[in-house]
C-alpha cells in the first residue's frame, strides 16, 4: 500500500498545537531538542509540546517499545517534522509501516518556525550544561564554542575502577578521574570538604575551571565483583554532581557520553 504524506504549514501546526490527538514528533539529534543551534537555526529549541524522537532511532530493534513510553498510539495524529524533508519523511514512513495510519509532516521548521519569534518554543532548561559532541571539539580545537565565556577548562573522562576504560580510547586531552577520589567507599558519599578540594586541585580543577565530565559505558560482567564499572556516564554524572558541591561554577556533562564522540 502506497501512502502520500501531507505536508501541514505552519498556520496548520498552529491550530493543533497542545491538542489532545497530536502528537508532534522532533526527529533532529536530542541536543538540538534541548536548545542547542547545531545548524545554526535563528532560535534554539523544539516546537513547544513537540516530543523527541531522533531518526537515528528508526535503527533500533526496539523502535516502537520506545514509540510506545513516550505515549505516542496509533489512534493519535502524527505530525513529523526535523531539519530536512529526508529525516522526516524516513521516520514518518516508519511510523506508516509500524500501524500508524494518521501521519503528516512539517517542512517549515528552520525557515518559518525557528526563525519567528511569535511562534512557541521549549529547551531544556540549562541546556547549556548538557553540551553536544561537537561543542566539546570545538573547545579541544581552541575555538570558543557557544555560552562559553572561560579561558580555562578540564575535559575528564570519569570511572569507577575501572582505568582501562580511558586507557583503551579517550577524548584527546581529556584526564581521568576515578569516582573513588572524591566518594569514601565505606558510605558510598561525598569525601570531606577538604578532601574534595585535594583531589580536585590535585586534577588542576578549582572554582573558576570549567570542567567537561564523560565517561565511557562498557558492557558489564555479571561475574565482576564491582560491575558498576562498566557504567560510566552514571560516574561522570555523579562526578559532576559533587563537583557543584564543592563550588565549582562550570561543570558541563557530554550528552551521550564517549558514545557519542
Amino acid at each position: 500500500m502506497v501512502h502520500v504524506l501531507n505536508e501541514v504549514t505552519t498556520g496548520e501546526l498552529m491550530q493543533l498545537i497542545g491538542k489532545q490527538e497530536i502528537r508532534i514528533i522532533d526527529v533532529r539529534p536530542v541536543d538540538a531538542y534541548n536548545g542547542w543551534q547545531l545548524q545554526n537555526e535563528p532560535r534554539g529549541g523544539h516546537i513547544k509540546h513537540s516530543r523527541s524522537l531522533p531518526v537515528k532511532w528508526t535503527k533500533y530493534i526496539d523502535w516502537i517499545e520506545i514509540v510506545r513510553h513516550k505515549h505516542i498510539f496509533p489512534e493519535h495524529q502524527i505530525i513529523v517534522y526535523g531539519y530536512n524533508e529526508t529525516d522526516s519523511v524516513k521516520a514518518a514512513e516508519r511510523f506508516l509501516r509500524s500501524g500508524y495510519d494518521h501521519v503528516s509532516v512539517y517542512n517549515r521548521f528552520a525557515k518559518e518556525w525557528s526563525e519567528y519569534p511569535e511562534l512557541p518554543v521549549g529547551k531544556l532548561e540549562r541546556f547549556e550544561k548538557l553540551v553536544p559532541a561537537q561543542w566539546v571539539n570545538l573547545l579541544i580545537s581552541g575555538g570558543r564554542p557557544p555560552h562559553y565565556i572561560n579561558g580555562k577548562y578540564v575535559v575528564v573522562h570519569a570511572h569507577y575502577r575501572n582505568r582501562e576504560a580511558y586507557l583503551s580510547g579517550h577524548i584527546p586531552g581529556a584526564i581521568d578521574m576515578d569516582t573513588m577520589a572524591i566518594e569514601a567507599p565505606e558510605t558510598w558519599n561525598r569525601r570531606s570538604p577538604q578532601e574534595l578540594k585535594e583531589a580536585l586541585e590535585a586534577h588542576g580543577i578549582t572554582a573558576d575551571t570549567t570542567v567537561v565530565m564523560y565517561g565511557k559505558y562498557m558492557s558489564p560482567d555479571i561475574k565482576d565483583p564491582f560491575p558498576g564499572s562498566a557504567a560510566g556516564d552514571i560516574g561522570a554524572v555523579r562526578c559532576a554532581f559533587v563537583m557543584m558541591y564543592a563550588g565549582v561554577k562550570d561543570v558541563r556533562v557530554l550528552n551521550g557520553g564517549f558514545q557519542s564522540w
